[in-house]
């Protein structure tokens, strides 16, 4: 699953053109946008006499986008339409989506329901009941205006899921889609005391949140570990709730909230992502990295290729060294090997060949240096190593880009060398010699190996 920016900008031959290139290395199943409703999607209106009129035009053609990709939405519901609105509540980002609480609860009741009836009249129940919906974004920040917080949220959540489960109880909706992995445990409780559905809980955190904000502790968790110990939390939390096999959908994560190009743009995305892999696995069950494509507006129009977006393909459809991670991380099999390390995962095909990753993880804010792995493979006859690399001398434009002198707006000869540069050499082909072989990997350098 990934996330996505906003819903309008699935419109754009640009996004689907990235979400095409991202389903081709990985075969994703889901995709999450914010902003479903707002007036740029023109979902709701109102009349003469102030009576709602409903519009399904844009969310038809932007569903029937992602479906023809092969791709099924994750369905946010948010924000809130401006004429439905309580007051004029307007979030700093450049779209300027609404926060605001409704009005009208029943007129909310309405819209929320006319719309799922509307997905399940147009796609089948037997299709939408393969999709998730999810009732708002991050309400424990400022994407949600209702006073107090939580407590308002509640009753968004009730009436939205309501309303969905009146079209259909087979519809699956859940929350509290929080930032810093918050109020999981209060949304599990409310549920259970009021006898509300909650089919499964979601929420986010980034790497570089803080302690005091997901865990109110003081420590410094380093980056690479912030995410996943926020995973734990809210797993265990799960586990000693009254609904202990609630599915855990984490909706957004990354390596940072900010735009900061040595990381999300950098080949420091690959044994980050690692080792998130590593470490999360078994704890969760669907997570969305945020996001798959740099067609994205919060802070505004994209001004240069390289900014520190959070997408896995930059500007003009560059592939970031992020994507080539993923898509060598894809290549893994799909059965975890025991093995005793804090820097490789090894995997098994199904064809039992053995597949393993292997990282050089270096803080963004150190330089690093190269690290050399001896492997060691016992009670088995693998002879051969192929080996994947990604790190700035495989998969990274960034050397090419610098050399033209990092130009804000690259003419077309540009673009083209830049998404060469970006992509992956053959694999490396290594003899393995009585069962042992070294590899060396430079500061932030990702290596998939298979071994046959």
């Amino acid at each position: 699953m990934f996330g996505s920016g906003r819903a309008i900008l699935s419109l754009r031959e640009s996004y689907r053109s990235d979400l095409r290139s991202v389903k081709q290395i990985t075969d994703f199943n889901f995709v999450r946008f914010h902003a479903l409703f707002d007036d740029e999607v023109g979902i709701y209106g109102e009349d003469q006499q102030g009576r709602p009129v409903y519009n399904f035009s844009y969310i038809d053609q932007i569903y029937d986008g992602l479906l023809a990709n092969g791709v099924r939405p994750f369905v946010e519901i948010s924000f809130m339409p401006n004429k439905l609105a309580a007051a004029s509540l307007i979030h700093p980002f450049w779209y300027k989506p609404n926060v605001s609480p409704p009005k009208d609860w029943g007129r909310w009741d309405d819209l929320v329901a006319a719309f799922t009836g509307h997905l399940v009249e147009r796609y089948g129940i037997d299709e939408v009941t393969q999709w998730y919906f999810e009732v708002w974004n991050e309400p424990n920040l400022d994407f949600w205006a209702g006073v107090p917080k939580q407590d308002t949220y509640w009753e968004l959540y009730d009436h939205t899921a309501l309303a969905i489960k009146k079209v259909n109880s087979r519809l699956k909706v859940g929350g509290p889609a929080t930032a810093q992995a918050a109020w999981v445990d209060a949304l599990i409780r409310h549920c259970a005391e009021k006898n509300i559905p909650l089919d499964y809980v979601s929420t986010h955190v980034y790497a570089n949140d803080t302690a005091h904000d997901v865990f109110d502790t003081e420590e410094n968790i380093p980056r690479d570990r912030m995410v996943c110990r926020a995973v734990d939390k809210v797993h265990n939390q799960i586990k000693a709730s009254s609904m202990p096999k609630l599915p855990l959908i984490w909706s957004e994560f990354n390596a940072s909230y900010k735009n900061e190009p040595d990381v999300t743009d950098a080949t420091y995305m690959g044994p980050w992502l690692a080792d998130t892999i590593r470490q999360c696995d078994g704890l969760v069950d669907l997570m969305s990295y945020w996001t798959l494509s740099d067609v994205f507006e919060e802070q505004g129009v994209v001004k240069t290729p390289f900014y520190g977006g959070y997408g896995l393909i930059a500007e003009d459809g560059i592939p970031k060294p992020a994507f080539n991670a993923f898509k060598l991380l894809h290549q893994l099999g799909d059965e975890r090997v025991r093995l005793d390390s804090d820097f490789a995962l090894l995997t098994r095909r199904e064809d039992g060949t053995l597949v393993l990753a292997v990282w050089n993880y270096g803080a963004p804010e150190r330089e690093g240096s190269p690290r050399t792995i001896s492997l060691r493979l016992k009670n088995t006859n693998v002879s051969h190593a192929r080996i994947s690399r990604v790190d700035s001398d495989h998969g990274d434009p960034h050397p090419a880009y610098e050399k033209m002198g990092s130009p804000n707006y690259p003419t077309q000869k540009q673009i083209q060398g830049l998404r060469q540069a970006a992509q992956l050499p053959a694999p490396e082909e290594q003899q393995i010699k009585n069962g042992e072989f070294k590899l060396t990997l430079p500061a932030n350098g990702l290596a998939v190996i298979e071994l046959k």
